[in-house]
Parts: structure tokens; C-alpha cells; sequence
């Protein structure tokens, strides 16, 4: 991924609330933040809804702007994970354990920590409620709850992750078991899903299937497999140039692609998968299955339903190019929770947060805002255990490129910007609020060539 590109391949860094595993690592003491079990204040002039990559950064920027003991992020996790690395643990290819930290030592220094969990937002009153009917006040709210999975959504789940032979990057509690079932494969069926609802890194689902296909070419048994991508999209991929290059991949290594079709059922002791055609209501299709990834349902976290910042479908409603909410001129959202109509990933967490900086600094001063944001996201397509093809686009779907090569071919360079570089970046600047995302590295680098 470029230096700007996507500080990371994808996702905001929250999982679903039973997929959380306490203690994979031991809360260590950095002294870098100010912990309570609620609220010290009952009132902050910054609070940050969510301690993911969104929540994180963007608290780190509001503390250089208000400064310390002004700013609070509200989050009941006491982990923080780097999500965009569990493509590659799904792999074999990193260890989970390098994924996570402790979430006190990503806290910005003088950030006030409220562990608890949001149960109530009032923006007409400009406080939200927290667990033992607490409440807290603000002058600014910046909302980054990111998304939840629903894996219950899919009839079998989550109990069938109980039994081998299934998996999901998308949970820490059963990332290792796609890499176990993928040791284990022997012979038959290796499916790979894709929900019928909105997803964080509309790439992953398929990036373990190409990851998984190589690993069997090197064991030997890749003759022995019937690779196939059962997705509930029309399309491969959204953008074309990439789509285009992806179909040629899955050409070249035989794998089979099978559109409009949605898991609805999973049963585990049988190692059958059942898929509903979404082109026929009500049609259904049984696999059996000897290796099966699953990508779960997501949707908006809980909290947000029918709350007064979200629109209809629970997502935080803003202005797509401000980041500034559309009623409450004091509210602002980023990230995976957004109504922004882009890809869910990190990178777009890091192109966001520039923007949304400066819409508050602006809004602190009762000016408009003016920076924009394009819809900037990108999403490292990980071909192969050295190959990755680097997606980035706009809203519009269109290719927003940082380096002057096809980015469509698989490079070898990119999967170590992904799998290297990238984790370094994440941890040392987008979380401590220094990186905004790629258009000022575009711009010198294209500025270079002239």
C-alpha cells in the first residue's frame, strides 16, 4: 500500500461484542492516559464516541486542539485490535497476537478513558447516557462506533464455530480457526462467502479464498479442492479496473465465482452451507463444504437504531464531504458507523480524519467548512502470499491512485507495504493523529514527475 494509501487494508477496529476475547493481552501500565470505570467529568468539550481507529486518532488530534483532560473517548474494550492484519492470520501468514495492544496504550496522553458502553445519545440536549445511567455532557460529539457483526443473522452460527472445518477473519475469537481448517483440508469444497448486507473491506471475503488457494498449490492438494466465492453481489468487485484484473486472477487459478447467492443457514455437524438465490426469493442451495470462510452479516451498532443522529437505516447521517452531521452542526461522525457512501475500511478512517479536522477546527471558530472529502478509500487486494493488487478509489468508484504504475497488476512490493509497512503506520502515526491520508503524498509525488 502506498505510504499514503490506506494506512491499513481495512476495517475500524471494533468487534462484535462476544467475539471480544478479555486478557490476550495483560493491560499493561504506560501511564500514557487516565482510566475510569465511568466518567471522571460530566463534562468534556470533546467527547469521542468509540476507540477504534476512528475514536483513537481523532481524539489524538482534538487534544492538540483543546487540550489535555478537555477531550474523553468513551469505550468499554480493553483491547485494541488492528484488524486489517487477520486477513493474513486467517493466512498462517501473521500471529493474532501481533494484531493486538493494549487499548491504554494506544489512549492518547491526557485523554480522558471511560470505560463503559453508550446506551443513549441526545444531541438536542448535547449529552449522552452510559451505562448505570450516567451522563455526560459535550460542546463537540465525534461519533466512531464503527460497525457490528451479526454472525446469528446466519441460522447454525455463531455455535458452529464449535465444530472444525469453519472459520472467519472477521471475529478474533475464530480467526485462528479459519487457519486451522485450512491445515487441515484434505479433499471437497472450500467456500468462501460474501453477506447480503454492508461489510467493512468489501475485499477481505475474498482475499483469504486467494490466500487459501495458494497455500494448497504449496501443499500439494489444491488438485484435490473445488475453490468457489459465493457472493450475494453481482459484481466481483466494485470498481472495475480492479474487478477486471481479479476476474483474470480467478481465471487464471480456477476458481469458481457464483453471484447473488447469500448464506442463510449453516450446519456444522453435517459440514453443509445453504445459500439462498437472491435472483429467486425463496430457492435455496445446499453445499457441502470441507473448508468454509465465513463473512457474517453487519449493520450499525445497536446504540445508533433509531437514534436521533443516525437516517433511517441506523447509520450516523452526515454530509459526505464535511463529515459534519446534517441537523447537528456540534455532531460529527467517522468511519465504519457513517452513512458515507464509500467502502468501510481503515484507509478511509485515515483520509477522513484530515478532513474532519479541519471541518472542527472551523466549526470552533464559527466558519463553514470547506475542506472536502472524495470518498478516498483503498483496499489492498492480497493475491497471494507475496502478491497484492492496490485498490484505491473515489465515491464515484473511480480509480484515486497514489503511485504513477498500473495499480491493478499483483506486486510483490505492495503485499509487503500491506503486511509490513502498513501495521508501523497504523501504530505510530494514524492512532497518534499524524496521518490524513494520501492526497498530500499524491499530490508531491505526481508533482515529481512533472
Amino acid at each position: 500500500m502506498s505510504v499514503i494509501g490506506a494506512v491499513a487494508s481495512c476495517s475500524c477496529l471494533r468487534p462484535g461484542e462476544w467475539l471480544l476475547r478479555p486478557g490476550m493481552q495483560k493491560m499493561s501500565s504506560f501511564g500514557l492516559y487516565t482510566a475510569a470505570s465511568c466518567a471522571a467529568k460530566d463534562y468534556y468539550e470533546v467527547l469521542v464516541l468509540g476507540g477504534g481507529a476512528g475514536g483513537i486518532t481523532m481524539s489524538a488530534r482534538m487534544k492538540r486542539k483543546v487540550g489535555a483532560g478537555n477531550v474523553a473517548v468513551v469505550e468499554p474494550s480493553k483491547t485494541h485490535y488492528y484488524q486489517p492484519l487477520w486477513t493474513l492470520v486467517g493466512g498462517g501468514a501473521k500471529q493474532l497476537a501481533t494484531s493486538a495492544r493494549p487499548m491504554g496504550s494506544v489512549m492518547p496522553k491526557g485523554v480522558e478513558w471511560i470505560k463503559s458502553q453508550v446506551t443513549a445519545l441526545d444531541p438536542d440536549k448535547n449529552c449522552v447516557w452510559l451505562e448505570n445511567d450516567i451522563k455526560v455532557s459535550y460542546k463537540y460529539l465525534i461519533i466512531a462506533l464503527g460497525i457490528s457483526l451479526h454472525y446469528e443473522k446466519i441460522k447454525g452460527l455463531p455455535e458452529g464455530f464449535n465444530h472444525p472445518k469453519i472459520g472467519s477473519n472477521y471475529s478474533v475469537q475464530t480467526v485462528e480457526k479459519t487457519w486451522k481448517a485450512l491445515q487441515d483440508f484434505k479433499e471437497g469444497n472450500a467456500i468462501f462467502t460474501f453477506p447480503n448486507t454492508p461489510v467493512k473491506c468489501a475485499g477481505a471475503p475474498q482475499k483469504i479464498m486467494y490466500l487459501s488457494d495458494a497455500y494448497l498449490r504449496k501443499t500439494g492438494k489444491r488438485s484435490k479442492a473445488n475453490i468457489m466465492f459465493n457472493t450475494s453481489l453481482g459484481v466481483v468487485f466494485a470498481v472495475k479496473k480492479y474487478a477486471d484484473a481479479l476476474l483474470e486472477v480467478i481465471k487464471e487459478r480456477n476458481l469458481a465465482v457464483n453471484y447473488k447467492c447469500n448464506l442463510i443457514e449453516v450446519r456444522a455437524d453435517k459440514q453443509e452451507a445453504v445459500f439462498e438465490n437472491l435472483d429467486k426469493p425463496g430457492m435455496t442451495e445446499v453445499h457441502q463444504y470441507e473448508m468454509l470462510h465465513v463473512t457474517p452479516p453487519m449493520g450499525p451498532p445497536a446504540v445508533l437504531i433509531n437514534s436521533p443522529v443516525s437516517d433511517e437505516s441506523g447509520w450516523v447521517d452526515v454530509d459526505k464531504e464535511t463529515l459534519q452531521h446534517k441537523k447537528y452542526p456540534n455532531v460529527f461522525g467517522i468511519g465504519d458507523c457513517t452513512n458515507l457512501p464509500t467502502s468501510k475500511t481503515a484507509a478511509a478512517v485515515a483520509a477522513q480524519s484530515g478532513v474532519l479536522d479541519r471541518t472542527i477546527s472551523l466549526v470552533m471558530k464559527n466558519e463553514l467548512p470547506v475542506k472536502k472529502y472524495d470518498g478516498y478509500t483503498s483496499c489492498p487486494l492480497v493475491t497471494g502470499y507475496n502478491k497484492v493488487i492496490l485498490a484505491e478509489f473515489d465515491y464515484n468508484a473511480q480509480p484515486l491512485e497514489t503511485f504513477p504504475i498500473d495499480q491493478s497488476k499483483e506486486r510483490a512490493t505492495m503485499y509487503h507495504m500491506k503486511a509490513d509497512m502498513m501495521p508501523l503506520l497504523y501504530w505510530n502515526a494514524l492512532l497518534k493523529g499524524y496521518w490524513g491520508g494520501p492526497a498530500p503524498v499524491r499530490k508531491l509525488m505526481h508533482l515529481g514527475l512533472k
